[in-house]
């Protein structure tokens, strides 16, 4: 007679037994590391996202990281490179050059804008009475068509300033003696007094230079297309669109 717990004699369950318990054994080890690596990867995802958000703001653009070099030492830093200029230096443009770069095209639109708007308010200068038109762009053609060689004097000023600042800038940048943009042209010593307040000038002239690239800027783009004065060309604006 049968035993109730015997093995029918027809199961083959001996036969097939080991292969199943080798894929059990195997599914199990599967789901062990699949287990673990879970477990660690959200850890380590974790810290990424810990230090994104840890980093430092950038003051200009809070939503941005502030760039490394960008540490708010320059007069007028204030976090502000989208673009990261600031660590582009495999080209041989590096931060001190870029700083040597935005220090003269500041102080050149400062100059530049207030030249312009001076010729329009009170007439071309002496010896350049030619030069009557209001927009500037429009002076300098009929300047150059009186007078060639005061255009050609300009240009060799020119010439000798940018060599004079190039070399000051390419030894400043090796040596580390010199700071970007400083020629020691200081007449009224103002580096000799208060240092806050030496900072703060120093900061005004960053900010009202970066203002002035912008105006220089406009005041070329509506002399070349409306060919009008600066002064004159807000006014006529004002007319056209005042209610």
């Amino acid at each position: 007679r049968q035993q109730p717990w015997a093995l029918p004699p027809c199961a083959n369950i001996p036969l097939y037994l080991p292969h199943y318990y080798q894929i059990y054994m195997k599914l199990a080890v599967a789901t062990l590391l699949a287990g673990s690596a879970a477990a660690f990867a959200p850890a380590q995802q974790g810290a990424r996202v810990a230090t994104t958000l840890n980093a430092e703001k950038s003051k200009s653009l809070p939503f941005m990281n502030r760039p490394a070099l960008l540490d708010g030492s320059m007069a007028g830093d204030v976090g502000f490179d989208p673009l990261g200029l600031s660590e582009i230096d495999e080209v041989g443009i590096d931060l001190y050059w870029m700083r040597e770069a935005e220090l003269k095209h500041s102080r050149v639109a400062m100059l530049a804008v207030a030249g312009i708007l001076q010729v329009e308010i009170f007439g071309p200068a002496p010896g350049c009475e030619a030069a009557t038109a209001k927009c500037q762009m429009d002076a300098f053609w009929q300047l150059w068509n009186s007078h060639p060689q005061y255009v050609a004097f300009g240009f060799i000023m020119i010439t000798i300033i940018e060599m004079i600042s190039g070399i000051a800038a390419t030894t400043g940048r090796e040596t580390g003696d010199r700071a970007p943009g400083d020629f020691g042209l200081d007449p009224l010593g103002f580096g000799k007094g208060d240092a806050a307040k030496f900072e703060r000038l120093k900061a005004q002239e960053v900010a009202n230079g970066r203002l002035a690239m912008w105006a220089a800027a406009g005041l070329l783009m509506q002399g070349c297309t409306t060919h009008q004065g600066g002064i004159e060309n807000l006014m006529q604006a004002l007319s056209d669109n005042a209610f």
